[in-house]
């Protein structure tokens, strides 16, 4: 067994997840009462508060007593000062025997501890949907829930950009059902509401002038509770507002998209793209319509309350609707020029 392992991740629920079943490995059969000790970084390095690293090293240095070995746990410890760090560090360089050290990073792999670890695991997830099914599919299985490839589709299409929910939805699949095989009727009670979905799902089909998929997002968002209407129409005139910064600038290619808009590369090569094909005839057309749809949403039109079956505000729903059917068009017609 490795001495040190590092689960590291930016969802945290996603990130303590995982860290519970690495410190459970580690253990194995051993008493926790004797062989665990479980520190958390950021309830004692603010301000105030006295330092964990002199805690951890004791705990790290300190020989296993009535049990074949100790493991040391460190919760958040992208919260370690650099001083704190470079202690955990030295002792990753030479650690003591029969002692196993886990660490929890919510953060990037950039960090210095994940980059010196004996063994990294990584919960990141992928934005294309293919990527969630994936996850989906690994951590049911790694709770032995048996699942089809349609119904982990399902599940990924239901829980959305809400992928953190997979683990607890896995863990009670496990209690009730063990491994016995599972269809989507036998998951869809413990899966809860619909999750949100990242706002690109939105603009690529805006993009790519499918009008009926950007409204069946658009429904999503709204029917997620993820997104409020005028969060929604905010976000669409942020990405209409970078192409006309993008139409007549002179840009050429993905980097210099990137330097004049302040994003990465690749949203900012798509947004230059997206404004060549279109023009500034359709950009602007589309600010006016997203700022109309702004003002309805403020109370300019009203088509209905909040339906009783759906619990969907009707005038929102339609307006977003609306607004993102006839922008999916404008691009289409752009396409077929």
């Amino acid at each position: 067994m490795s001495s040190s392992f590092v689960v590291v991740g930016t969802d945290a629920t996603m990130v303590y997840d995982a860290l519970h079943n690495v410190v459970a490995s580690a253990l194995g059969d051993l008493d926790p009462s004797f062989a665990l000790q479980d520190f958390t970084a950021k309830d004692v390095t603010s301000s105030g508060a006295v330092s964990v690293a002199s805690q951890v090293m004791e705990a790290l240095n300190t020989p296993p007593f009535l049990v074949e070995r100790r493991v040391v746990v460190v919760r958040d410890a992208q919260s370690l000062v650099a001083e704190e760090v470079a202690q955990i560090l030295q002792w990753m360089n030479d650690p003591a025997p029969d002692t196993v050290l886990v660490i929890g990073v919510v953060g990037t792999k950039a960090n210095k501890l994940v980059k010196a670890a004996g063994e990294v695991v990584e919960v990141n997830v992928g934005t294309r949907s293919q990527d969630r099914v994936a996850f989906v599919e690994a951590k049911l299985a790694e709770y032995r829930v048996t699942i089809d490839r349609a119904t982990a589709q399902r599940i990924s299409d239901k829980v959305g950009d809400d992928i953190a929910r997979v683990d607890s939805l896995a863990r009670s699949l496990q209690s009730i059902y063990g491994s016995a095989p599972l269809n989507f009727t036998h998951v869809e009670p413990y899966l809860g509401d619909a999750g949100d979905v990242p706002e690109w799902d939105l603009t690529d089909a805006i993009d790519n002038g499918d009008a009926t998929k950007a409204i069946v997002v658009a429904r999503r968002m709204l029917d997620s509770k993820g997104r409020a209407g005028l969060q929604i129409v905010n976000m669409l005139q942020r990405h209409y507002l970078r192409m006309a910064r993008l139409e007549g600038s002179g840009v050429r290619g993905d980097d210099e998209a990137a330097a004049l808009l302040g994003i990465n590369r690749y949203p900012a090569g798509k947004a230059l793209r997206v404004s060549q094909r279109i023009g500034a005839e359709r950009i602007s057309a589309a600010v006016h319509m997203i700022a109309n749809a702004d003002v309805d949403l403020k109370g300019g039109v009203s088509y209905g309350g909040r339906d009783l079956n759906t619990d969907l505000d009707v005038t929102e729903l339609t307006v977003i609707e609306v607004l993102v059917a006839r922008l999916a068009k404008m691009t289409q017609s752009a396409r077929r020029r």
